[in-house]
């Protein structure tokens, strides 16, 4: 696990990957209000560059990013020693069989569907994961 991973919501840093600007708001402002320290990637690229530079405690990942997937991101993440370990959900409205698979494969903690996760219930299941 994360070096910095600690199941206290105190000083927690989450990267939350989401090129859909209001979405990711939401989602933040309710992270943030729990306590979390929150960092948003609006696109595949910048997630890869924030996860090496900030070694986030979890990542949330969209699956369609500009720029680079959010499979092709957690295949890279999965690839390099310093974010290899960091836990990773996917949060997507694209919940095909073959991208749960690959998700799956590649090390994701879940694979949840936007439409079906509010804010207050992915807060919930954070502390769950990082108890991980």
């Amino acid at each position: 696990m994360n070096q910095g991973a600690r199941v206290a919501v105190d000083g927690t840093r989450v990267l939350f990957v989401e090129d859909d600007a209001s979405v990711a708001q939401m989602y933040q402002l309710k992270l943030e209000l729990d306590g979390y320290h929150v960092f948003v990637a609006p696109d595949g690229l910048t997630a890869l560059e924030m996860a090496c530079a900030l070694l986030p405690d979890i990542i949330f990942l969209d699956i369609m990013l500009p720029k680079m997937d959010g499979l092709e991101v957690l295949e890279a993440l999965r690839s390099d020693p310093r974010t290899a370990s960091i836990p990773t959900v996917i949060l997507s409205d694209w919940n095909e069989k073959e991208y749960i698979e690959r998700s799956e494969r590649l090390g994701a903690l879940d694979h949840l569907t936007k439409s079906q996760t509010t804010p207050a219930k992915l807060s919930r299941l954070l502390q769950g994961w990082l108890k991980l």
